[in-house]
């Protein structure tokens, strides 16, 4: 099966297609009567928007003052743990720039392979999850396309020689570097995603060694610490919640990749609705490889950045489908493990370039949109061909074997087929995880301490959580469901919060 030419414009992504969606599930003729159907699987349309809105409903927590309480202290003490770790050898950046997204990297919030990470379940292994990039290098000082070294690697992946930073970070890092020495003398420091991964995951394995060697009155508990691939997994317990910390090393810069540069020329739905700087105001390399790179050299570039802000400009009802398809894919998919959530994003993403938008913000529209995702998704399956949205000519699927292809089309069919019976499975499953963690709830002692002091705070001394950050935090999270969070900390003083939900900071 041969993969069909890659369209390099964003505004004719022909590798997708049209979904047949929009015509086969319309609504009735003129005059007609009686319920909207689909036509591949006869399901009354307004039954798939019921369920979606069920699943919503399951798979979206509502947080009380303890809850946002204990979001706030886990977020405080994976901070101070960081900042202990810039302490140990002086490697990462004084003053630092994280991003926390919500969702793991299990969840397709990053593009990274999901090949060489263990299996957590929210309800078993924890309640909610994160994923918090932390740059290892910062490249911030250029105002001009950014030229990666593209030689060796696969397209939308690269090298980083460090002869772009100065010496002395040169020396700090020259033992997480694979060593290339040139004909004419000079050596040239690679950076290597795996050395990079290896070193901090040693780190902070010896930080929390040591914070539990003398554990503070409201710390939370580290109930463990793993590395998946060159992903750090920290779950940590706090009253009675569970939260999954994926913790990625990244390189972050200002500005664009010239790779990504045609990209701004083309037409797209965010435009008018939020600025071109803040879409490109930077961009990272992620740890992860291409199908045939060396691991030990190659970075990914990603986009997540940009992600969270065009986020702001999809409707709701399709963010509610494309979570419904995410939950039945992860399920459905995840063996052998060839698509990942970030295929799924990227073709929602296409889908918002093609269709008009008066069509995606319609709100009944949930049940339409979600069967418009998984035409996609297996319209990609079957041609091998996902482009990514920011790189087009890079072709996701492009390593696919035509067996791993048809099996997951094959497997997709069966969902278009009955997409009700799929979306009630997806339910049930949310429900069960949400069982799990009231249960678990109870067995810790019906909620757990109602005083969670920050990690930093005296622990001899009687200091009472305060209520209107509870609340201001609260709020925050019942009003922001699903955003992402751009958090600015210096390691020196991590007690005051310093974070922003998309554009407004607190």
């Amino acid at each position: 099966m041969a993969a069909p030419a890659l369209s390099g414009r964003a505004g004719s992504v022909g590798s997708l297609g049209n979904s047949p969606t929009s015509t086969a599930a319309g609504r009735l003729p003129h005059g007609g009567s009686g319920p909207e159907l689909d036509f591949r699987s006869a399901a009354r349309m307004e039954d798939l928007n019921r369920l979606i809105q069920d699943f919503s409903k399951h798979d979206q927590r509502e947080y009380d003052d303890q809850r946002a309480l204990e979001i706030h202290t886990a977020k405080d003490f994976i901070f101070s743990m960081l900042g202990m770790v810039q302490k140990l050898d002086q490697k990462l950046p004084v003053a630092n720039e994280y991003l926390l997204l919500s969702g793991g990297v299990r969840e397709g919030v990053v593009d990274m392979d999901l090949d060489e990470l263990s299996v957590y379940a929210r309800g078993t292994d924890y309640d909610m999850d994160f994923t918090l990039l932390v740059p290892a290098l910062k490249l911030h000082d250029r105002n001009q396309p950014v030229t990666l070294d593209m030689r060796h690697s696969a397209l939308g992946h690269s090298w980083l020689s460090l002869r772009l930073f100065d010496e002395g970070t040169i020396n700090k890092w020259k033992d997480c570097c694979t060593i290339v020495d040139h004909i004419n003398g000079t050596t040239n420091y690679f950076f290597s995603p795996t050395l990079v991964a290896d070193w901090f995951y040693q780190s902070i394995s010896l930080v929390l060694l040591e914070v539990q060697k003398k554990p503070q009155r409201g710390m939370p508990r580290v109930e463990k610490v793993e590395r998946n691939g060159t992903v750090i997994s920290v779950i940590l317990g706090v009253g009675s919640s569970r939260m999954l910390y994926d913790v990625v090393p990244v390189v972050s810069f200002k500005g664009w990749p010239a790779v990504a540069q045609s990209w701004l020329m083309e037409n797209h739905f965010w435009d008018g609705k939020i600025t071109e700087e803040e879409v490109i105001s930077g961009f990272y390399l992620v740890p992860a490889c291409s199908h045939k790179g060396r691991k030990e050299n190659e970075w990914r570039l990603s986009f997540a950045r940009s992600e969270v802000q065009l986020k702001k400009c999809i409707s709701s009802s399709l963010m509610q489908a494309y979570q419904a398809c995410k939950a039945i894919i992860i399920k459905l998919l995840s063996r052998p493990k060839a698509v990942s959530p970030y295929h799924l994003r990227s073709i929602m993403l296409w889908a918002c370039d093609r269709l008009p938008a008066n069509f995606l913000a319609q709100d009944d529209f949930s049940a339409h949109f979600l069967l418009g995702l998984i035409d996609d998704l297996q319209h990609c399956l079957v041609n091998k061909t996902c482009p990514n949205y920011f790189i087009p000519q890079c072709n996701m699927l492009e390593h696919l074997s035509d067996e791993a292809a048809v099996l997951h089309a094959r497997k997709l069919s069966s969902v278009r087929s009955d997409p009700a019976e799929h979306l009630r499975t997806t339910i049930e499953h949310a429900k069960a995880a949400n069982r799990l963690t009231v249960e678990l709830q109870w067995r810790g002692g019906g909620g757990g301490s109602t005083n969670l002091p920050s990690p930093q705070s005296d622990a001899g001394g009687e200091n009472q959580p305060d209520d209107r950050l509870a609340k201001k935090l609260q709020q925050l999270v019942t009003e922001n469901p699903g955003k992402s969070i751009s958090v600015f900390i210096n390691p020196d003083d991590v007690t005051r919060p310093h974070f922003r939900i998309d554009d407004k900071f607190f």
